[in-house]
């Protein structure tokens, strides 16, 4: 079976074991489910193709109608005021929402080409492969090299550990740091150091993208730099989806931005929507919706 980009989807949905990621890197999760049509064909690559994406609480909606189209190796940039659904949606691009029991997902989302949301396609699978780094470093108490190390072995990896770890370390621009303290605790490490070893553990089981919840919201502004700087260079080998309330930071680091709001109805129902979606120079200087405008100028929000 293929998908809408002619890349093979397999039974297997394992890489053999120690063997680099390969440069087509087509979403493996069991037997998947084609739906609907590819997106629309672009200079650059779509990496997500959002259609329509509505997400609820039980009865509470807390994002509607949303469809935007993420390119491979930009930073995506999610901002609006709190409460808008930034993270929510955030969270619906690797299925963390399911993990939520009232929580339902409408609309399509392709990964690929795959609807990640169909029958078939295992959020297991969908996680290995789009990783997430949360609003607060949450290292596992355990010692630095361990931390890298455990999702590797979890996904049965058999190549060197150590190369592994140092590559990672290397990659996440902490391992001059901690290369003679691989065998301490995580939490030894400072607020930023945590943070860099939480995005070195999430590439260490070789993702194709990162979604970042607020990575820099507890740290200062020296580590919230070394964060950014690392994030530019990331993306040349992944696609990097952060949501903050910083919009000089997404200014800085982002190529487009997504702008969202809270539309309240007269029962007091707050819903997050999205208002515009472009490059990240345009939401900045020349938005063309009056909300965007209002909200990048401090007008409200």
């Amino acid at each position: 079976m293929s998908d809408d980009r002619g890349n093979e989807v397999t039974e297997a949905a394992v890489r053999p074991e120690g063997e680099p990621r390969p440069a087509a890197r087509a979403i493996s999760v069991g037997a998947v489910l084609r739906n609907g049509r590819p997106a629309e064909p672009s200079a650059q690559d779509i990496i997500f193709d959002v259609e329509d994406l509505q997400v609820f609480y039980g009865s509470f909606q807390a994002v509607t109608d949303t469809t935007l189209a993420i390119r491979e190796h930009e930073i995506t940039a999610l901002i609006g005021p709190s409460g808008c659904g930034k993270t929510t949606v955030l969270r619906c691009f690797n299925r963390m929402n399911d993990l939520i029991e009232s929580a339902r997902v409408e609309g399509v989302i392709r990964y690929h080409g795959v609807d990640i949301y169909g029958e078939k396609v295992d959020p297991v699978e969908v996680r290995r492969r789009i990783g997430m780094v949360f609003q607060k470093p949450n290292p596992f108490p355990k010692s630095i090299y361990d931390n890298i190390a455990f999702g590797p072995r979890i996904a049965g990896y058999k190549g060197n550990m150590g190369d592994l770890v140092e590559e990672s370390l290397t990659r996440a621009a902490l391992w001059e740091e901690v290369q003679d303290k691989l065998k301490e605790s995580a939490y030894a490490l400072s607020g930023g150091q945590q943070q860099r070893l939480c995005i070195a553990r999430a590439i260490a089981t070789s993702p194709d993208v990162l979604l970042m919840d607020e990575p820099c919201s507890s740290l200062d502004p020296i580590a919230t730099l070394r964060i950014e700087e690392l994030m530019i260079e990331l993306k040349r080998d992944y696609s990097i989806i952060i949501v903050t309330h910083n919009m000089q930071q997404a200014a800085r680091v982002s190529d487009r931005t997504a702008f969202f709001t809270v539309d309240v109805k007269e029962t007091g129902m707050r819903t997050g929507r999205l208002v515009e979606f472009d490059a990240t120079d345009v939401i900045f200087t020349r938005p063309r919706q009056k909300q965007t405008e209002d909200y990048i100028t401090g007008r409200f929000g």
